[in-house]
């Protein structure tokens, strides 16, 4: 009997198949390793405790950051208990095995697909890890910040950490998110906000507020540590950072009154920090 050529559908399939994607995570690995290895990476955050990475770090939060910047968390907060949110479209299948080589454990899903299981296995993982989000994605629109963080927030009363991450002027990738590709031996910032808080249990009113302010903190954050990149400032209490888990050193608190206005604290609702049980 005779077989005609593969289906595209067949060929996708093959594509796809498990060894593929581990041999393929394997080695996009190391020249992620190898090519964010080159950069200079720089940080200002108004509390060196919300650093996953610094031993002062007692509170649980929530990080989110923009989709376009995944490999620059990814290189340097790996064995930090994040645990990252994933879709579970057959794209993401490389990118969670490529997590796992980094030191982040991961759950699939998103709010189009397993939404429902996926926010109670990060509400699983609250107990023990922290969180971290890409906001606008899987699949955009670039940069709109999606509720399920919020929500997060609210229900399990985690801080949400909002990372402002750029580079010097990199090349960008033909995808809905712009996915940004650091140039080797450019400068690599990151802006980290104080921790936000949302109150409990909120309506879908509220949810909705607290997205669109929520939203406009974290644009607000990204475009400044874009434009720190490219302009090779100096800012106050700036610390070099490394891609281990090792303790960032002592100093004082960081003057950020330069770069942002916005300081947000606890509503004294919630100013005690929950506890795991």
């Amino acid at each position: 009997m005779a077989y005609g050529n593969p289906t595209p559908i067949e060929q996708k399939m093959k594509l796809n198949s498990p060894l593929i994607n581990k041999t393929t995570a394997l080695v996009t690995q190391g020249v992620v390793r190898s090519w964010m290895s080159t950069l200079d990476f720089k940080a200002a955050t108004y509390d060196l405790s919300v650093d996953p990475a610094s031993p002062a770090c007692r509170t649980r939060g929530i990080y989110i950051f923009w989709h376009e910047y995944i490999p620059l968390l990814m290189y340097l907060r790996g064995n930090c208990d994040l645990a990252m949110l994933m879709s579970r479209h057959r794209d993401a299948d490389i990118l969670s095995r490529l997590a796992l080589h980094f030191g982040f454990d991961f759950v699939r899903g998103s709010t189009r697909r397993g939404g429902d299981g996926a926010l109670r296995e990060m509400i699983r993982k609250s107990r023990s890890m922290h969180l971290t989000i890409t906001p606008d994605g899987p699949r955009g629109p670039r940069r709109e910040l999606t509720a399920g963080c919020i929500y997060l927030a609210s229900k399990l009363q985690m801080p949400i950490i909002a990372m402002g991450l750029g580079y010097d002027r990199p090349w960008r990738l033909s995808t809905w998110d712009q996915f940004a590709v650091p140039r080797p031996f450019s400068r690599a910032r990151i802006v980290a906000s104080p921790r936000l808080w949302v109150p409990k249990d909120l309506d879908r009113e509220g949810i909705e507020h607290y997205r669109k302010k929520t939203e406009t903190f974290l644009e607000r954050m990204t475009v400044e540590a874009e434009a720190w990149a490219e302009a090779n400032t100096s800012k106050k209490n700036q610390i070099p950072v490394c891609p281990t888990p090792r303790p960032l050193r002592n100093c004082d608190p960081v003057d950020l009154s330069d770069l942002l206005s916005i300081k947000e604290s606890p509503p004294s609702e919630i100013a005690a920090v929950r506890r795991a049980a």
